[in-house]
């Protein structure tokens, strides 16, 4: 579809081929609305062949100008191929073609995803992301990114996914892949002259798995008899009565203490994703505790099954938001929802509501194209009192002048509180920010980006301001990439709280973190054994997000000890990720590559200095540098380093060194004991830290292939013994 979010007259708009070989769409003032952005002096033509794709040729070279396969919409048809450029959007309802809020695409990694891009979240839901890749029978390491559905009813994925349709092999059929506005990707198939199209496969079977069934704030069931049903939660209404995408908005005061709380059951109800964090062997008590203590906890799921983990054992997770909730008999555990104490005495129970679709909700777009007559003498005559009217008003344009400017600064705050809205981000003023921070006065980071300085807000909230040093990008660019990295959410990564985007300063507002960087702790005593591998784990499980689970393809290209900060608990969590892009979009190069060099020395991997295609497999390779140097407690760079045997170790990096230990020890060994960071003395477990140092010399291989996914990285690390 062309321009399905607006789309043309009816009745007056047309389809035309130029003489240049230029395919254009006009609507019916003669504007133009979509172009294919071809051009050919050989003569061409528009076909559209039996396959169902739409052709423009040239007639006698016959080298393809642009077609319709390369543009899919919803739908795959046979032998359409799906790349690593396709994208299928759902539509908005079964009545409205308007873009929705699930798509299907190959993820960086490779692997053929499902994705719901809501207006606030995004998250991807299959395959189920309780599984890893392989669990999934998925592989990313084929790098082809290709798929298609065969003339059969085969369809085959370079991530080894595969389905037959239930009427395979069966000749005469007609076939299309379709992402239906409810999120299910859907084989279906009818007969050539018949009418009536028949699912003859699909992804869900079970619909209230689909993320963002229901919206927010809601609960979705299903029924075998009728199908899906969707109930706002206890003290919530629909959003929009028309519409359950958009979920449910609340009726009371959030605002209530912890001392006017109360925790209201919901039996074998799930609210997937958005957690604060992950509790094993908590009760009830102690999960209620946790989310009492913080504000923003909306509730949490306590739940007795959990993949790769002992069975009856209660798992606590408390929740930030309350998305993708669903009953299911199958479910092991409960949500439980906090709500203020008053609320006891109301009627308690999930109420089911069916949607109105009254005529009212139907509204006809007044379209009103004038045609002009006017002669070309009138338009002479216009011009030339314009022209006169121009000359006598100069001796004032220079007032009108201020007054439009004027009139530009209200505009701009109205486009600024329009993204307010959209993103839930403070726009704070430069004024408001230097003040926060004393003038800038007291630093607490620097890095190539900017400087980070510590500042106090309004609201006594203490916060890291980072100053950009680059202005030299567009307001509206800074917004757009900051509502990207926005909706970024993981307890593994910064909390970005607000932007200022005033004239040519460019600051964005982080949560402040207690420890600072572990660049700086590196050395202290309080990083323990236990301490260090759960900052190991808890940055690859961020930058695992960053890579694979998050709508956007975010390669953090700077992974060191700087950018990982550390918050009261040492909890890890990665900054600056993504926030290259912000003033350097310029730098892409496609989907694959950089025009420059990016990182710091000593953390970079192979592939920048030898000009090879970049992947997130750099940020892999850094990442094995920075859990060798926790390690260890040496900088990447070991130039003039004094061995435990007393002699110099000169110009050697700090990877060659530990290969170079484990390749003296003998087989009997712990050869880890030799490169041990003498700040842990003994207290560590050896087995356990050269299990990790073998993960992290795998992570830094000289070639990209053999090194792991971050979430594979992930399963090795947790494969160890218990960390808590």
């Amino acid at each position: 579809m062309a321009n399905r979010d607006i789309p043309v007259n009816g009745e007056r708009s047309k389809l035309s081929l130029q003489k240049t070989a230029n395919l254009i769409l006009t609507d019916a003032d003669n504007s133009i609305i979509w172009s294919s952005n071809t051009f050919s002096l050989s003569p061409s033509s528009l076909n559209l062949y039996d396959n169902g794709n739409l052709v423009l040729i040239t007639t006698k070279e016959r080298v393809i100008l642009w077609q319709s396969f390369d543009s899919p919409t919803d739908t795959l048809l046979p032998l359409q191929p799906c790349t690593g450029n396709s994208i299928l959007v759902s539509s908005r309802s079964s009545t409205n073609f308007s873009s929705g809020f699930h798509e299907l695409s190959f993820g960086n990694d490779n692997i053929l995803r499902l994705v719901y891009d809501g207006p606030e979240v995004s998250s991807a839901f299959w395959p189920s992301p309780g599984l890893l890749s392989r669990e999934a029978g998925r592989s990313a390491y084929n790098s082809s990114r290709f798929a298609s559905l065969d003339l059969s009813g085969k369809f085959t994925s370079s991530d080894n996914f595969s389905f037959l349709s239930s009427d395979y092999g069966v000749q005469n059929i007609q076939r299309r892949l379709t992402l239906d506005f409810d999120g299910n990707l859907r084989l279906y198939s009818r007969e050539n002259g018949n009418s009536k199209w028949v699912i003859s496969w699909q992804v869900f079977a079970q619909p209230c798995e689909i993320h963002g069934a229901c919206g927010p704030n809601s609960v979705c069931k299903y029924d075998p008899s009728f199908g899906r049903n969707c109930s706002c939660l206890p003290g919530f209404k629909m959003k929009n009565v028309s519409d359950w995408s958009l979920g449910c908005e609340s009726e009371i005061d959030d605002s209530f203490g912890a001392s006017n709380a109360s925790f209201l059951t919901f039996a074998r109800v799930e609210m997937y994703g958005y957690d604060l964090g992950y509790f094993e062997n908590h009760t009830y008590d102690m999960c209620k505790e946790i989310c009492l203590k913080r504000s923003d906890c909306k509730g949490f799921v306590l739940q007795y099954v959990l993949k790769n983990r002992p069975d009856n054992i209660p798992y606590c997770f408390p929740k930030t938001q309350l998305l993708n909730g669903y009953r299911s008999p199958n479910f092991r555990g409960n949500f439980y929802m906090k709500v203020p104490e008053t609320m006891r005495s109301h009627d308690l129970s999930l109420k089911e509501q069916s949607l109105e679709c009254s005529n009212g909700a139907v509204e006809n777009l007044e379209r009103r194209y004038v045609k002009s007559t006017e002669s070309w003498l009138q338009k002479l005559l216009i011009w030339f009192v314009s022209a006169i009217g121009l000359i006598e008003i100069l001796a004032i344009v220079l007032v009108w002048i201020f007054l439009i400017r004027t009139q530009q600064k209200k505009d701009s705050t109205i486009s600024q509180d329009y993204f307010l809205a959209a993103t839930g981000f403070r726009r704070f003023t430069y004024t408001e920010l230097k003040k926060a921070t004393r003038n800038f006065n007291e630093e607490i980071g620097k890095g190539a980006t900017g400087i980070v300085y510590k500042g106090i807000l309004a609201d006594k909230r203490v916060a890291a301001i980072k100053r950009l040093n680059d202005t030299s990008q567009s307001e509206g660019e800074f917004l757009a990439e900051v509502s990207t990295v926005g909706k970024l959410n993981h307890m593994n990564l910064i909390e970005m709280w607000g932007y200022c985007a005033e004239e040519k300063h460019r600051l964005l507002v982080y949560e402040y973190m207690e420890n600072g960087s572990l660049a700086n702790k590196l050395s202290s005593k309080n990083l323990d054994w236990k301490t260090r591998l759960k900052i190991a784990v808890g940055t690859a499980k961020g930058l695992a997000y960053l890579h694979e689970e998050c709508l956007e393809w975010v390669i953090h290209c700077d992974v060191k000890p700087h950018n990982i900060l550390l918050d009261s608990n040492y909890q890890p969590k990665v900054s600056d990720f993504g926030l290259s892009r912000l003033f350097s979009r310029d730098d892409l190069i496609g989907n694959l590559g950089f025009s420059r060099v990016r990182g710091t020395r000593g953390y970079m991997a192979p592939e920048w200095i030898f000009n090879l295609p970049i992947t997130s497999k750099v940020d892999v390779y850094s990442y094995g540098i920075v859990v060798l140097e926790m390690i260890t407690g040496r900088s990447p760079s070991m130039a003039s380093y004094g061995d435990n045997g007393g002699e110099e170790v000169e110009n050697m990096r700090l990877v060659e060194w530990v290969m170079e230990k484990r390749r003296r020890a003998s087989e009997t060994s712990i050869w880890v004991k030799e490169i041990v960071d003498p700040v842990l003395g003994v207290n560590y477990d050896a087995k356990r830290m050269e299990s990790l140092t073998r993960v992290a010399l795998k992570c830094v291989e000289e070639s990209r292939d053999g090194r792991p996914t971050m979430s594979q990285v992930v399963e090795m690390i947790l494969q160890l013994e218990s960390y808590n």
